[in-house]
C-alpha cells in the first residue's frame, strides 16, 4: 500500500541510515551532501534482510526478505533501490482497503522496529533531559513533519525551520515557558533545515531552559515535560483533533452523564476520567456521519448520527458546543481519507511554503529587473545632469536619510522598551493565571472528594435500609406466626370453656336428686347447731359432695 509506505518512509530512512553508519565506522561525523556521498550510502543486503523480515512480520507477510538475494546483482543496495523493493514486494501485497486506525497501527509498529535500529545515537546524549519514551515520541513527530530533499541534503530527512519553530513553540507553550522567536530564527537561519539530533538539542536548550544558567531542570520537571511531549504525540501522531468534557445521554437511563471525550478522524472515544485509562465506549465516525445542533431553552445539546445510531451530547456552554460541532464535522471530513489530519495539514503548509518560495522568487526577479531599469535610468540621468547639481542633490538626500535613520533608530529603541514592558506584564498575567488554575484544580479535587464521601454515605444508608426492611419482614412473619398461635390458644380456651359449661351442667343434673337430702341435712345441721359437735361428724357433707363429684366424672 503506497500510502503506508509514504507515511513510514522517514522512519525507514532512519533505520537505513543507522545500518549505513554502523557498516561504515570509519566515516566522518559530518556528512558531505554532494552527489558522490549520496551514491556511497549503501547497506549490505544481509542487514537489510533482517529489517525487511521484521517489517514483513509486522504486516503479516512472511518470507518477503528472500527476494533481496535476487534483487539486483550487487551485494549492497542504496536507499532508492531498497524503497523500490519495499514498494513492489512488501507494501504492494497489502490491500488498499485499510482504515485510518489500521494505518496508524501499522505505522506505529514499523516506527517501533525502525526506532530499535536507530535509537542508540539519540539516547546516548550528554546531560539528557527527555526520557527515552519522550525521545521516541519526538522521533515519531519528526518523521511526520520531516522532508527528504535529495537535491540539497541528499538522502537525509530534515525538518524545515518553520515546522521546527512551530513544534518548539507548541512545546514551550505547553510547559508555560516563554518562546524567543528572534533567538530561534537566528539559530535556524544559520543552521537551516535540521536533523533529528540537532532538533532535540535545540528544544532541550531553548524550550526547556537547559541552556539558561539562571534556570535549571530538576527531576520534578520531568513529569510535566513528559506529559507535554505525550500530549504533542497524541495530537500529531494519533490525530487527536480535540478532547474535553461532554455530557452524553445514557442508553437505559435517559439522563446525561459527564465523560472525557477524545476526537479522532475515524472515532470519538469517551472515558470515565481525564487520565484516559478507563475506556467507556467509542463512537465510530465515517463519511455518512452527521452532527446537528439541538435548539433547546435549557442546555447546549447536539445530536451525533453515525452508523451505530444517534447519540445526544451536551456541552457546558455555547462556545464549547460550537467548537465540538466544528471539530466533529472536520473529523467526519477526514474519516474517509487515508491521509491523517495532521499529515494533511503538514502537506498544506508544505505546499504553501513551495508556493510562497515561487512567489518570492518571482518577486525577486521583478525587483532585479526593476533595479536594473532604475539603474539604467539613473545612469542616463547622471550623464545628462551637471556634476555639481548631482553632488548637491546627493548631499541633501544623505542628510535626509541620516535624519530618518536617527528617527527610526529612536523609534525602534522605544518600541523595544515597550515590548519588554508588555512581555513583563504578560509574564505576570500568566503567573496569576497559573495560580488561579491551581486553585481551581484544588477546589475541583475537594468537590470530587466530597462527592465520593456523599456517595459512600448514601450506599451505607441504602445498605442499612435494606437490612431494616429484612428485619421488618422477619418480625412481620413472627407476628403472623404468633397470631396463628394466639388464635389456636383462643380456640383451645373456647373449647375448654364449652367443656367446662357442659361439665357444670352435668354436675348440676347429677346433684339435683340429692338436693332434698342436702336440704334435710341442712335442717338437721341447723337443729344441731345448738348442740356441741365433734370433729368426726362435721366432714360428712364434704364426703357426700366428693362422692357425688366422683360419680359425675365417672359418668362422663
Amino acid at each position: 500500500m503506497a500510502v503506508l509506505l509514504e507515511n513510514s518512509l522517514n522512519c525507514i530512512w532512519h533505520a537505513f541510515y543507522a545500518l549505513y553508519t554502523n557498516n561504515n565506522t570509519t566515516m566522518n561525523t559530518t556528512i558531505d551532501c554532494n552527489t558522490t556521498t549520496i551514491q556511497q550510502q549503501v547497506v549490505p543486503k544481509s542487514k537489510l534482510k533482517v529489517l525487511t523480515a521484521n517489517i514483513g512480520i509486522l504486516l503479516d507477510l512472511y518470507g518477503v526478505e528472500r527476494g533481496l538475494d535476487h534483487f539486483r546483482s550487487t551485494s549492497t543496495l542504496s536507499f532508492q533501490h531498497y524503497v523500490y523493493y519495499l514498494k513492489c514486494e512488501v507494501f504492494g501485497a497489502l490491500p488498499n482497503t485499510l482504515t485510518a486506525s489500521e494505518l496508524r497501527q501499522y505505522e506505529t509498529r514499523i516506527a517501533e522496529v525502525c526506532w530499535l535500529v536507530c535509537r542508540k545515537p539519540y539516547l546516548c546524549r550528554q546531560n539528557p533531559i527527555f526520557t527515552s519514551e519522550s525521545v521516541y515520541q519526538i522521533f515519531r513527530i519528526f518523521c511526520v513533519f520531516g522532508e527528504t530533499d535529495q537535491h540539497k541534503y541528499g538522502n537525509e530527512v530534515r525538518l524545515h525551520p518553520d515546522e521546527a519553530e512551530w513544534l518548539a513553540r507548541t512545546l514551550a507553550t505547553s510547559l508555560g515557558n516563554s518562546f524567543d522567536e528572534d533567538d530561534w530564527r537566528h539559530l535556524t537561519e544559520s543552521a537551516g533545515s535540521m536533523k533529528l539530533n540537532i532538533f532535540i538539542a535545540l528544544i532541550e536548550a531553548r524550550c526547556l531552559g537547559a541552556g539558561d544558567s539562571s534556570s535549571s531542570t530538576t527531576v520534578t520537571d520531568i513529569v510535566p515535560i513528559t506529559e507535554a511531549v505525550n500530549d504533542m504525540y497524541r495530537t500529531f501522531i494519533q490525530d487527536v483533533i480535540k478532547k474535553g468534557y461532554l455530557f452524553k445521554r445514557g442508553y437505559l437511563l435517559p439522563t446525561f452523564r459527564e465523560y472525557w471525550f477524545v476526537l479522532q478522524p475515524s472515532e470519538l472515544v469517551y472515558y470515565k476520567t481525564r487520565s484516559e485509562k478507563d475506556r467507556s465506549g467509542v463512537l465510530v465516525l465515517d463519511t455518512a456521519s452527521r452532527v446537528e445542533v439541538i435548539s433547546t431553552e435549557h442546555g447546549h445539546k447536539f445530536m451525533l448520527s453515525t452508523s451505530m445510531g444517534q447519540f445526544e451530547l451536551s456541552a457546558s456552554d455555547h462556545m464549547s458546543r460550537q467548537q465540538w460541532v466544528s471539530a466533529i464535522r472536520l473529523a467526519v471530513q477526514y474519516s474517509g481519507t487515508s491521509v491523517g489530519y495532521q499529515r494533511a495539514l503538514a502537506y498544506k503548509r508544505r505546499q504553501q511554503r513551495v508556493t510562497k518560495a515561487a512567489s518570492d522568487l518571482n518577486r525577486q526577479q521583478q525587483l532585479i529587473e526593476e533595479r536594473a531599469a532604475r539603474q539604467a535610468a539613473e545612469g542616463r540621468a547622471g550623464i545628462l545632469e551637471a556634476a555639481a547639481k548631482d553632488e548637491a542633490k546627493r548631499a541633501a538626500e544623505l542628510e535626509c536619510v541620516r535624519t530618518t535613520l536617527e528617527r527610526l533608530l529612536e523609534e525602534e529603541t522605544q518600541a523595544r522598551r515597550d515590548e519588554e514592558t508588555v512581555r513583563a506584564l504578560q509574564a505576570r498575567v500568566l503567573s496569576e493565571e497559573w495560580e488561579r488554575r491551581d486553585e481551581l484544580e484544588r477546589l475541583q479535587n475537594e468537590q470530587r472528594a466530597l462527592l465520593e464521601l456523599e456517595r459512600t454515605k448514601r450506599e451505607q444508608l441504602e445498605s442499612k435500609q435494606r437490612e431494616a426492611e429484612e428485619r421488618l419482614k422477619l418480625l412481620d412473619e413472627e407476628r403472623q406466626q404468633l397470631d396463628r398461635q394466639l388464635r389456636a390458644a383462643h380456640s383451645r380456651i373456647q373449647r375448654s370453656e364449652e367443656s367446662r359449661e357442659v361439665l357444670e351442667a352435668r354436675l348440676k343434673a347429677a346433684a339435683a336428686p340429692h338436693a332434698r337430702d342436702v336440704d334435710d341435712r341442712i335442717g338437721v345441721r341447723r337443729a344441731q347447731s345448738f348442740m356441741p359437735s365433734t370433729g368426726r361428724e362435721r366432714p360428712v357433707l364434704l364426703e357426700v359432695r366428693s362422692a357425688t363429684l366422683r360419680r359425675s366424672s365417672n359418668q362422663h
